[in-house]
């Protein structure tokens, strides 16, 4: 997985962490959650602001 699969990210931060609410996540606590999935293989150093956002924004859709 790469960020740039930011839907399959979001499907599986919902999957995993059901008690974590993706509205309120910070993006350092989010990027920890998205480089600790099982499978994810990129440069940690590429999930910048903008890729945090769109897997945030990914995650809550996933709740509605």
């Amino acid at each position: 997985m790469k960020w740039i699969d930011v839907n399959d990210i979001a499907v599986t931060l919902f999957e995993k962490y059901p008690e974590v609410d993706p509205k309120t996540i910070h993006f350092v606590d989010l990027h920890n959650l998205v480089i600790g999935i099982d499978g994810f293989d990129d440069n940690h150093h590429r999930g910048g602001e903008k890729v945090l956002e769109a897997i945030q924004a990914a995650w809550i859709d996933e709740l509605e």
